[in-house]
């Protein structure tokens, strides 16, 4: 496994302007794929981001890994015009509560700030052999 990067080195800021630059190329574009487009918006040609970059890819599936309690999320307030970034609760029926009170108005500025909130969140050692169960076999249904 590939451990997650400290805060200040130079692996995790490149990280992080990987993850803005393949944001930025996706603008207008639905859902959240980091890829990065020959053009900005047109997704015709596409690679970088996940395609050419193993350890943003480890990174993102250790976050798309976590359970469901605690994870941040994104809350449409207004569709197609606010959106604000929220935590499950992990209790079904139990809606997500607002993390602060920043709105944003464009939907993919809101997933960079939650992979930005996950990333200082990870701890450098997550994602090890040792984190993993055989979930599986006792009926779990989150298998990290």
């Amino acid at each position: 496994m590939i451990p997650i990067p400290r805060p200040g080195t130079p692996e995790r800021q490149r990280l992080i302007d990987t993850h803005w630059r393949c944001i930025q190329s996706m603008k207008g574009v639905a859902g959240c794929a980091i890829l990065e487009c020959a053009e900005p918006g047109d997704t015709t040609e596409i690679g970088g981001g996940i395609y050419d970059d193993p350890l943003l890819r480890q990174v993102l599936f250790r976050m798309r890994a976590q359970p469901p309690a605690g994870k941040l999320v994104v809350i449409c307030t207004k569709p197609d015009r606010e959106w604000r970034i929220g935590r499950l609760s992990g209790i079904r029926g139990v809606p997500p509560s607002f993390v602060d009170d920043r709105v944003f108005e464009d939907e993919q500025e809101v997933q960079h700030a939650i992979f930005l909130m996950r990333l200082d969140e990870l701890p450098e050692s997550d994602g090890m052999p040792e984190h993993f169960h055989e979930g599986w076999k006792r009926g779990a249904h989150n298998w990290t």
